[in-house]
């Protein structure tokens, strides 16, 4: 018998991370293209992304039939938050700026490569970065390459770049504390065997 969960999190009832989830304001749209492969995953950090903040929206799939229809919104502009050598480091907006609607594929690498090569309409958006980042907080994962973060720390770090000086830490609460439990849960002798290399 599966144990309840939260319908909101979808985490296990006794450790539902809804009290820790903000209601972050954002001049930038975030739009989270997750694939289904993401969606029953223990951390599932496009979920808490989208649940902490007004202006997101998460989709699940492959193929975005929709995808055409997202993206022509009038009012923002779209980029894609890939990085490679024909993206664009952000920056902070003028006052004058457009906002941007951020689209952020939630996968593997290969999986997000996917992603885009299953939706030409994604693939042709003009593509930015994040420039040099802190570490990631991922502890229970090795990230594949120097400046890799979980979706939830990318999609906080552009954010405190564009929007400039206010921050987003507070999207990472639920994060950390389900790191934590993780750690907790296998017990920190594992954990040091395992992770701390």
């Amino acid at each position: 018998m599966p144990r309840p969960s939260c319908p909101r999190c979808q985490r296990p009832l006794r450790h539902c991370l809804c009290a820790l989830i903000p209601e972050l304001d954002s001049r930038t749209r975030v739009l989270i293209l997750q694939h289904p492969s993401e969606v029953d995953h223990a951390l599932n950090t496009a979920r808490l992304a989208a649940l902490g903040l007004r202006n997101a929206e998460l989709r699940v799939g492959e193929v975005f039939e929709d995808l055409p229809q997202l993206l022509a919104q009038p009012d923002y502009r779209a980029c894609l938050l890939f990085p490679g050598e024909e993206s664009v480091a952000l920056s902070a907006y003028a006052p004058a700026d457009k906002p941007l609607l951020l689209v952020v594929p939630d996968g593997t690498w290969r999986k997000a490569r996917k992603l885009l090569y299953l939706n030409p309409v994604l693939a042709a958006l003009p593509r930015v970065s994040l420039g040099t980042v802190a570490p990631s907080r991922y502890r229970l994962r090795k990230a594949p390459q120097e400046g890799a973060l979980s979706t939830i720390e990318a999609i906080a770090a552009a954010l405190d770049v564009l929007e400039a000086p206010q921050r987003f830490d507070a999207l990472l609460r639920p994060f950390d504390v389900l790191i934590e439990g993780q750690i907790a849960a296998m017990g920190q002798d594992v954990f040091i065997r395992n992770h701390q290399r």
